[in-house]
């Protein structure tokens, strides 16, 4: 699944080409994808103009001047392909993204009034697009438990240091990946950030004083705003708002790096489970006592 960077990345490529563009038409193939009354798609959608795209966590908002806004989740294998006067893709990297739309895997077809199209294409149906009024966003269950947005310019040392100590008897690793906790945060982003601050994932928030949790914030943010110059970081599935694999992951400091040196102190990388997930260490960096 998209993490954090990728979605921004994505948000940025959209904002760029379908903002001030008024939809023309809508087609569909199954509901699960598009889970929308027709009544309300005919009167808020069609004939709405695109005025902003904006992200909550890893979700996009695409607002409408109707009052409207289209919710989109990628999960697993979703892509958005933009078709106009140039072309981009963004999501999950199989020929759909260089191939001729509609195909197999399109599950939603936005037609714009300038002849544009855009397609969300998704393999295995986990993803959606959710039209309901801009008003009601924020009563959407997601929405109202995720946590704060980890970039938004009020989440401060503070703020984070709070929210953080509310998993106290959880392992540092698992309050981050929380989305309660904060917003967007994934495995690559953990790692990378305790890395960074010299923290032990296993060891346990109460355990960590607030000098190093400020430390673990500049850490976070660092390695989000790097990822997003990168273009995103997974090399596997996913790709950013041009069609290309993110970057980031070839500048990573740890993440995938097991049974390499550790770029700080030459120990060997190690790999191991914590919080459920795939976790890399350095032993001599992350000591728990550190």
């Amino acid at each position: 699944m998209p993490e954090l960077p990728e979605v921004e990345t994505v948000r940025r490529g959209l904002e760029k080409l379908i903002v001030g563009k008024t939809i023309k038409n809508v087609h569909h193939d199954t509901e699960k994808s598009f889970p929308n009354d027709p009544v309300v798609v005919s009167e808020f959608l069609v004939g709405a103009k695109v005025v902003s795209v904006g992200r909550r966590a890893k979700v996009l908002l695409i607002d409408m001047d109707s009052d409207y806004t289209l919710m989109v989740h990628l999960k697993m294998t979703g892509q958005l392909v933009f078709v106009g006067e140039e072309r981009f893709g963004a999501g999950h990297p199989n020929e759909s993204l260089v191939g001729s739309l509609p195909d197999k895997s399109t599950r939603v077809t936005i037609m714009f009034e300038d002849g544009s199209h855009l397609y969300f294409n998704d393999q295995r149906k986990f993803g959606w697009m959710k039209l309901l009024p801009t008003s009601l966003v924020v009563e959407e269950p997601f929405m109202k438990k995720v946590g704060p947005e980890p970039l938004d310019v009020s989440f401060t040392d503070i703020i984070f240091i709070q929210r953080i100590r509310k998993r106290a008897n959880t392992s540092i690793k698992a309050a981050l990946l929380d989305q309660t906790v904060l917003a967007g945060v994934g495995n690559i982003y953990a790692d990378e950030s305790l890395w960074g601050a010299r923290i032990h994932p296993e060891e346990m928030v109460k355990d960590i004083d607030d000098k190093r949790l400020k430390k673990l914030h500049h850490e976070l943010l660092y390695v989000l705003k790097l990822s997003i110059e990168k273009g995103g970081s997974t090399d596997r599935n996913y790709v950013n708002a041009e069609g290309k694999k993110g970057s980031y992951i070839d500048f990573a400091r740890v993440f995938r790096r097991e049974k390499l040196p550790c770029p700080r102190c030459g120990t060997v990388i190690e790999k191991s489970k914590v919080a459920g997930r795939g976790t890399h260490t350095c032993p001599k960096c992350q000591h728990a006592s550190a």
